[in-house]
Formats: structure tokens, sequence, C-alpha cells
């Protein structure tokens, strides 16, 4: 997958990164990728596709039926594996390889645009006292997003974390989301994720990670002697 450079998203992503909420902290995303793979994303691709289609062969029934269609269609394969990948490229450093397509549903882009705008809603209250009043986050947002991806033209997905040691399940979390618009005549997909966390718990993380490391130099500092 390649990654997408549009200015207006690039401003808001940079954005969202961090947002200091008062008692909490938000943490966001919101890119795009073409679908059209090369090189290691290739053989990615192709390694997740045989092992959709061993999946297949084992158990049918479970994977007949999916939230992005039947995965005995090589459309509808194409489809979930993007959303694999795509959430790769968001957060490198974990592997989704083990998601199942009951982790992602459908959803309709008028549903889920309320649902997102209440939970940006300190964080429009923040962007609009840095940028100015007459400036809407959430209206940015989605004007970003059908300049980039045409959302009238786009499924919608959201993800559903599939264990506790998931990207968007960190220790400390309010709340999250993670919608993925895919646009299959432009052969691209935008991830736009968002976690709400506790400082509380974010300060007591890094207070254990220093306790960890001065744990780990007073041991080392004794091998010494």
């Amino acid at each position: 997958m390649k990654f997408l450079e549009y200015s207006p998203l690039i401003r808001i992503d940079a954005y969202l990164r961090n947002v200091n909420l008062g008692d909490s902290l938000l943490k966001g995303h919101l890119e795009a990728y073409s679908c059209k793979n090369a090189g290691l994303d290739k053989k990615h691709f192709q390694n997740l596709e045989h092992e959709v289609i061993d999946s297949l062969v084992s158990s049918p029934s479970n994977l007949s039926l999916s939230p992005v269609g039947p995965l005995s269609n090589s459309t509808c394969r194409k489809t979930f594996i993007y959303l694999i990948l795509a959430m790769s490229q968001v957060y490198p450093d974990y592997d989704f390889s083990l998601v199942h397509p009951s982790n992602f549903e459908k959803e309709d882009f008028e549903i889920v645009k309320p649902k997102v705008e209440e939970h940006l809603l300190d964080t429009g209250k923040v962007w609009a006292s840095e940028f100015g009043e007459d400036s809407s986050l959430c209206s940015c947002i989605w004007d970003a997003i059908d300049e980039v991806i045409t959302i009238k033209d786009c499924d919608v997905y959201s993800y559903k974390p599939a264990s506790e040691s998931d990207a968007l399940m960190e220790r400390g979390i309010i709340w999250s989301f993670a919608y993925f618009f895919y646009n299959r005549k432009l052969k691209r997909i935008l991830c736009f994720c968002c976690q709400c966390l506790s400082k509380m718990a974010i300060n007591e993380d890094s207070f254990e990670e220093i306790q960890s490391e001065n744990e780990v130099d007073y041991l080392e500092f004794m091998d010494m002697d």
C-alpha cells in the first residue's frame, strides 16, 4: 500500500496525534492509502490470501458469510485483506494477521457521523480555541475525507478489537473507534482511528516503566560489583 499525501488530511492527522483534553489524552490517525500493491506489500497480500483460503477449506461455514461478504468471492477477500493491510500501516508495531472477518462490521455513514462527532466534542472545542470559533473540526474532517475518497462512493467498516493486546485497547482506554472508508473504484482506503486515554493510567504506566528501568540499572550496577 502506498501512503497518499493530501495536505488537508496531513494537517488534521498531525493535530489528532496528541490532543490534551485535561484529564485525558486523544490519540488519532487520519490517513489514506492506495490499494495498489507492489513489492513486499504484494507478497504480504498473497500470504494473507492463502491464509484466508486455507481457513475457508477448514471451516467454510464460519467464513462463507462475513461483514465484507462471502470470502469465497475474490472481491470480498480483497476487501478483507485491504482492511488488514491498512491497519498494519496505521499501527506498524502490531500484528493483525490473526484478525477475523467478524472483527469488522459494515456501517452506514449517516449513523457513523453523529457517533464520531459526539466522541470528538471536547477535541473540537480545543481545535476551535486554537484555530478560531468559526472553524469546526468535524466539518474539516468530513470535507477532507470527502475530497480524498468521495464518501458517497465508499463502503464504511468499523473495527472491533480482537483482544486486550490490540492497538486500540491500551491501558487506560476510555473510548476508541476505528473506521475505514473503502472506495473500490478509486482503489483507495482511508483509516480514521481515535483513542481517548486516561492521563492517570498513562502516568501510572510511565511510573512503572521508570521503576522497571531503575531496577534494571540497579541490577547491572550490582553485577559490576
